[in-house]
């Protein structure tokens, strides 16, 4: 019988035996990583050439007096110096914002509503769905020249039906009281196609046991859409409002196509004056200092809906 030696019993254990090499946690996602970037590089360079690159190119220009036919000049802030005594800017802006707080509601309130018409088990809601969806991938300016036409004030077909429930229509476009709604209307007809269908995507992944569990209950539909539908849809909604207010703020085609800004400067919105100040009036530095006040104001309120976003929009199903 063998006796274990006090040497034997103090000796340190054996090392398992090595298993097959193992790379470090870069290089075994390595591959992974470099497909990624390459799946983003179209992308990424599109955005650095075409957004980015622009954006810098214009805080520059803002910096220069140039006409475009002469060599520029650096005159360093005067053209944000400018900006304040500008009665015609901040009319702009103020049209603009106008724009922007009215027509982003309605198209939300729109858009939901019909989703949640459709969303009810409709049958051949995908002829539905491509039908209210027709107005947003239609041209805007054709859009418009229709609703030109619709917005006469004795022939146009809005005042004609106004006229048989024995309402006097307005001078929609050359009115300086209703060419703004006239336009904000418009807007909303040709925009809530794109929130539909970003709500519709998002009622659609809603769990239908949270709406058995709320029938249980018994909430009513009302308490049930505020306790289940619209937390669990904040996602589509938080998404449709900061991409529908970037796009209000740079309101310009059926602005200029159904009113060309007027009458007087009631419907001149700020992208609209830049487009004058930079191609009508040839004043490039100017013109550029007012889009970055344009694009400032769009990057503080966005970011200020980041922020409420961690408090209103819930991620969990």
């Amino acid at each position: 019988m063998a006796v274990e030696t006090p040497a034997a019993a103090t000796a340190a254990p054996r090392r398992p035996p090595r298993g097959p090499l193992r790379r470090p946690r870069f290089w075994r996602h390595g591959s992974e990583t470099v497909a990624a970037w390459l799946f983003l590089l179209p992308s990424l360079a599109g955005f650095l050439v075409f957004t980015a690159g622009p954006v810098v190119a214009a805080g520059v220009i803002s910096l220069l007096d140039w006409n475009l036919f002469s060599p520029p000049h650096f005159i360093g802030l005067d053209n944000f110096a400018r900006l304040g005594p500008d009665t015609t800017f901040w009319s702009a802006l103020g049209n603009t914002a106008y724009f922007t707080f009215v027509s982003v509601p309605l198209t939300l309130l729109v858009s939901l509503g019909l989703a949640l018409l459709l969303n009810q088990g409709l049958r051949r809601m995908a002829v539905f769905r491509s039908l209210l969806l027709l107005p947003y991938a239609t041209i805007t300016v054709a859009v418009a020249f229709v609703w030109v036409w619709l917005y006469i004030p004795h022939d146009g077909l809005i005042n004609a039906v106004l006229g048989a429930f024995g309402i006097d229509g307005p001078a929609w476009l050359v009115s300086d009281d209703w060419a703004m709604p006239a336009l904000i209307l418009m807007s909303v007809w040709k925009s809530f196609g794109f929130g539909m269908v970003i709500f519709l995507a998002g009622l659609q992944v809603i769990p239908q046991q949270l709406y058995e569990a709320a029938r249980v209950d018994g909430a009513s539909p009302w308490r049930t859409f505020r306790a289940v539908t619209l937390p669990l849809l904040s996602p589509s909604v938080f998404f449709t409002v900061v991409t529908s207010i970037i796009g209000s703020f740079q309101v310009f085609d059926q602005a200029l196509v159904m009113t060309d800004g007027g009458p007087g400067s009631s419907t001149t919105t700020l992208v609209m004056y830049i487009y004058r100040t930079g191609f009508q009036n040839y004043e490039q530095g100017y013109a550029a200092a007012q889009s970055m006040v344009l694009f400032a104001f769009i990057v503080v309120i966005t970011a200020a809906q980041f922020l409420l976003q961690r408090r209103l929009v819930h991620y969990d199903l």
